[in-house]
């Protein structure tokens, strides 16, 4: 049995958010139709599509993707750069009971998107760093 997760979210705008995600994924789109598109990855195994139309602002805290390894992290926010997409950095903080290197972007719809590495775990929930702006609680920046 394959088990892969699904996670569909509303748009605005679908050519912008295929574009937006076609970077955030680092691959093309397996279905793309009026309205609809469909990322149907491997690493990290899951289901993503993208609904134009709805409501685009409710519910969605943040979502992410695990990788392997710090470079991990830093090679995901290189190939965002080169995509002329900006990325706030969280290396070594703090969050979510874990000690992690992280980076955050954000979709054309406001879905925040982290792309992190856990590097252990840890007793607090803990907070962002002092260079956000007035800080937040973890998982939830003022930049993206």
């Amino acid at each position: 049995m394959i088990l892969k997760p699904h996670v569909a979210v509303n748009v605005k705008n679908l050519d912008d958010s295929v574009a937006f995600y076609r970077h955030l994924f680092g691959e093309e789109p397996a279905k793309v139709r009026p309205g609809y598109a469909k990322f149907d990855l491997e690493e990290p195994a899951l289901n993503f599509t993208l609904n134009e139309g709805g409501k685009t602002d409710g519910g969605i805290n943040h979502l992410g993707i695990q990788v392997e390894s710090t470079e991990a992290v830093l090679a995901a926010k290189e190939r965002l750069k080169n995509a002329g997409l900006a990325s706030f950095d969280e290396m070594d903080t703090t969050c979510c009971y874990a000690r992690q290197d992280k980076i955050w972007v954000t979709s054309p719809d406001g879905h925040r998107w982290e792309i992190f590495f856990v590097k252990e775990d840890a007793e607090s929930f803990g907070e962002s760093p002092d260079s956000v702006e007035e800080a937040s609680p973890c998982c939830t920046p003022n930049k993206s």
